[in-house]
């Protein structure tokens, strides 16, 4: 089947799939409220989803949240999708499940589990090195909160290699967030943490995402500006960014190329934005399919009409097929413009967005 390309002509490529909008952090640059939506897809609705998506042209599944590991039925749906797997290099198909944890959940059986049912990759979240700095960024309590939070990381790092997501293959990130005035303190021990433990890091531009997080243009450190401070420390050699990634990928000048924390990467979609080829199609763990992640709310089409028993068949395949060839999302490039033009963009005039919590990141 023919795949679905938008207005701009860009291919749908990625679904990301939300399990759950519940998490057991409150991360200030997400704040999710506690509040499970109604109507969650079953199991068999989610496998409708992704069956259309990758018929579509979907080749990479990314499950989130929330946060996905308190989903009770992960593992039986990684298990399910496999079916789904392209048969042939450039053929049809999924090439990639993966998933987006905080990973205080994720014990070494979890790990070893989540393997064994097909996940091919994970990335873990970490946005401080000392339990202050995770404290604040987590929405914790106090310090040693946060250190007992810091420690379940840094555990879920060896139970993900242990079980076989080497990272020196990409099967194992870490993400952070970085806020100015917030954590930017923390940009080179994160660093020095990611190249001591052989993982990739990829640090985030704060983003407007959601309505709850006192986001504003000050508090965004960019990508430019954590690649200058930490080459200062450690020489970096740019590898780009490939067609329709979310990161721009360095080298780390005194590490062996093939070797485990030799890269560093950045996501730059507030700074260098990078919609021109963005492939990503979001679904809320309801059923509500977005194609922006600075969505309007409201803006999303909800999916389950097209998921009941009585639903033709491929009704759900036509649903995002007609979402997606009126596509024409680039908030990011449109905020950048703004900012260029003679009204900056602010929080004033900025319009509402869907909240992370719902749309997984």
């Amino acid at each position: 089947m023919a795949s679905a390309t938008d207005q701009l002509n860009r291919p749908l490529g990625v679904l990301r799939l939300s399990l759950t909008a519940r998490c057991n952090l409150a991360c200030p640059y997400c704040l999710p409220d506690g509040v499970e939506p109604p109507g969650l897809l079953t199991l068999e609705q989610r496998l409708q989803v992704i069956g259309a998506a990758v018929s579509l042209g979907a080749r990479s599944l990314r499950l989130t949240g929330g946060e996905p590991l308190l989903h009770g039925g992960l593992e039986e749906l990684i298990a399910a999708v496999q079916p789904l797997r392209a048969t042939q290099p450039a053929g049809p198909g999924l090439r990639e499940i993966a998933l987006t944890s905080n990973g205080l959940l994720l014990s070494a059986a979890r790990a070893r589990s989540l393997r064994a049912a097909g996940l091919d990759r994970i990335t873990l979240s970490l946005d401080g090195t000392t339990g202050a700095s995770v404290a604040r960024m987590a929405g914790l309590a106090d310090a040693a909160a946060g250190e007992r939070a810091l420690a379940a990381v840094l555990a879920a790092i060896e139970h993900a290699r242990a079980a076989g997501f080497d990272p020196g293959r990409g099967a194992l990130k870490l993400n952070a967030v970085i806020q100015r005035s917030a954590n930017d303190d923390q940009l080179l021990p994160l660093a020095a943490l990611a190249r001591g433990r052989g993982v990739e890091l990829r640090l985030i531009e704060f983003m407007d995402v959601g309505n709850r997080n006192g986001w504003r243009p000050e508090a965004v450190l960019s990508a430019a500006e954590m690649l200058e401070r930490i080459g200062e420390r450690w020489p970096l050699e740019p590898l780009g960014r490939a067609r329709h990634g979310t990161a721009s990928r360095w080298r780390y000048r005194d590490r062996d190329p093939e070797s485990g924390g030799a890269h560093l990467a950045v996501v730059a979609s507030v700074s260098a934005p990078f919609c021109g080829d963005c492939n990503r199609l979001r679904v809320t763990a309801d059923g509500i399919a977005y194609t922006c992640l600075f969505a309007t709310p409201g803006s999303g089409l909800d999916l389950r009409p097209w998921l009941q028993p009585d639903s033709p068949t491929g009704a759900v395949r036509e649903a995002i097929a007609g979402l997606w060839s009126q596509r024409a999302d680039r908030w990011s490039e449109q905020r950048q413009q703004a900012w260029q033009g003679d009204n900056p963009q602010s929080t004033a005039t900025a319009p509402a967005h869907a909240e992370m919590a719902y749309l997984g990141g």
